[in-house]
């Protein structure tokens, strides 16, 4: 009986960072979903999901000095496929 009571209390910081890592986890996805413009829920609505993120918008979490500029070859090519 002492042995199994003992046992128990070494368990409790292991479970206290399991559940710490499983929330964060959990709450990451949660912002992903409802903030990340790639991340997409319902595909059958829009068939070409990457045509709507917008290229200014940086899509990492953590972005350091990005600069985005058009291709004026690849903005060519694309209006003319549309």
């Amino acid at each position: 009986l002492q042995l199994s009571i003992f046992l128990s209390f070494q368990l409790i910081p292991l479970v206290g960072v399991v559940s710490f890592a499983a929330v964060g986890a959990l709450s990451f996805s949660v912002y992903s979903l409802f903030s990340k413009s790639d991340v997409i829920i319902n595909k059958s609505g829009n068939p070409e999901p990457w045509e709507t993120v917008d290229p200014t918008k940086p899509q990492k979490l953590l972005t350091i000095h990005q600069k985005w500029k058009p291709i004026e070859e690849l903005e060519n090519v694309r209006k003319l496929t549309k």
